[in-house]
């Protein structure tokens, strides 16, 4: 007996996935204090559980934009700022994300547990409980054993250890580091992003991360954003296709190098243009 034939359907096409609402996302931003223009027509967006890093050259607004993301600076009216999908103010962010500075701004008088849990004791959470919390958390930061060590004796990375606890404790979905090893030595500095990337990748938070260390945003990011010479704006956005979890000798991989050379250019240009412009101010007029 032959078969019935089933009508043709025709061709089908899946419905393409939506991608999720970013984060943060920053439309349009432009920061002037006086007669200097710090940034302009930035625009950028940051994705749930994401590592984007921001290079540029130096004085191209990085830290104004991280100032405007912590809520301790409002952008000049025009501008777009989303969080969580809701449009905001710079001010509304103030205390909804967490940012730790380059410094690890360490209290000397403080031990390490005490020092950790600074931000949820600030919140209104019990010191017992706060401990209690941090001291569960001190064998994933490799600081098991030191809670009663303070800071003069810790090493420059056990301090920054101690301060990305902190950072962490102060539980927010997008967290801000400006620079945290950049005051480490090369192997320090190598181990902490490793270790930086085993933490983050178990509590997958969002993070926004400044370094002038064109190999630490490759290693660390799923994206690189460059910034313009002053002012400042995304001159390019170049997603970071390695595969995770990294190794170090990733670091050596054409793909790698691929990427450090497009970075490279794009960042030597904008330091060209830098340097110019601070020549031309300095000429008599």
């Amino acid at each position: 007996m032959q078969a019935a034939r089933l009508p043709n359907p025709g061709p089908t096409t899946e419905a393409p996935q939506a991608r999720p609402e970013p984060l943060l996302y920053l439309g349009a931003l432009n920061k002037t204090f006086g007669p200097v223009a710090a940034l302009s027509g930035l625009q950028a967006s940051v994705g749930p559980g994401e590592f984007v890093t921001v290079v540029g050259p130096s004085g191209c607004g990085k830290s104004t934009l991280f100032n405007i993301v912590a809520g301790l600076e409002e952008p000049d009216a025009g501008g777009i700022l989303r969080f969580e999908g809701k449009s905001c103010h710079a001010a509304d962010l103030l205390g909804r994300v967490s940012f730790m500075p380059q410094r690890d701004l360490l209290f000397p008088w403080r031990n390490v547990v005490d020092n950790a849990i600074l931000a949820l004791e600030v919140e209104g959470m019990p010191r017992d409980q706060a401990r209690a919390k941090a001291l569960k958390m001190l064998p994933e930061f490799g600081l098991a054993g030191f809670e009663k060590q303070y800071p003069n004796q810790l090493s420059g990375g056990m301090r920054q250890r101690v301060a990305l606890m902190r950072t962490f404790l102060f539980e927010r979905d997008l967290m801000l580091l400006d620079e945290p090893f950049g005051a480490l030595d090369a192997l320090t500095r190598a181990m902490m992003q490793r270790w930086l990337l085993d933490v983050w990748q178990k509590y997958r938070r969002t993070i926004l991360f400044i370094t002038h260390d064109v190999d630490e945003a490759i290693f660390l990011g799923d994206r690189v954003l460059v910034m313009t010479a002053r002012p400042g704006s995304v001159k390019l956005e170049q997603v970071v296709d390695l595969p995770r979890p990294r190794r170090p000798e990733i670091v050596t991989s054409p793909e790698f190098v691929r990427l450090k050379r497009t970075l490279l250019d794009a960042i030597e240009e904008e330091s060209m243009k830098s340097f110019q412009s601070s020549i031309a101010q300095e000429k008599p007029q």
